[in-house]
């Protein structure tokens, strides 16, 4: 069954609502924080086995619809490549889709290899 995961836009906050959240609901825990010079860029949590994302304003393919919504396209690869163990490719991973509108698997995945060389 395919899924959505819903991602909430927070400019500064996210690491703070996901914990204020979690505090609510007894079924619930922190899957990942990703950090950007020490402070909480992305955050993923679950509730009641639904999966959210809190994340900081930037280009990385966040899009904005006529109603004014904004949304962010995330493919799996993305999530699988910066959750890499080896922090040296994630990090890698993460730096060059900071720079991207649309996400390239493909220039990500360059990004990987580049430091296993």
């Amino acid at each position: 069954m395919k899924t959505i995961t819903p991602f909430l836009w927070y400019d500064t906050q996210a690491e703070e609502a996901m914990n204020f959240y979690l505090s609510i609901f007894k079924d619930g825990r922190v899957l990942n924080v990703n950090r950007k010079d020490g402070k909480a860029f992305v955050v993923e949590f679950e509730i009641l086995g639904q999966r959210f994302m809190g994340g900081a304003k930037s280009q990385c393919g966040w899009l904005k619809d006529k109603y004014g919504l904004s949304w962010q396209i995330i493919p799996r690869k993305l999530m699988q490549l910066t959750s890499d163990p080896d922090t040296k490719k994630s990090s890698a991973v993460f730096q060059a889709m900071l720079k991207m509108n649309k996400i390239v698997i493909a220039d990500l995945e360059k990004a990987a290899e580049s430091v296993a060389a």
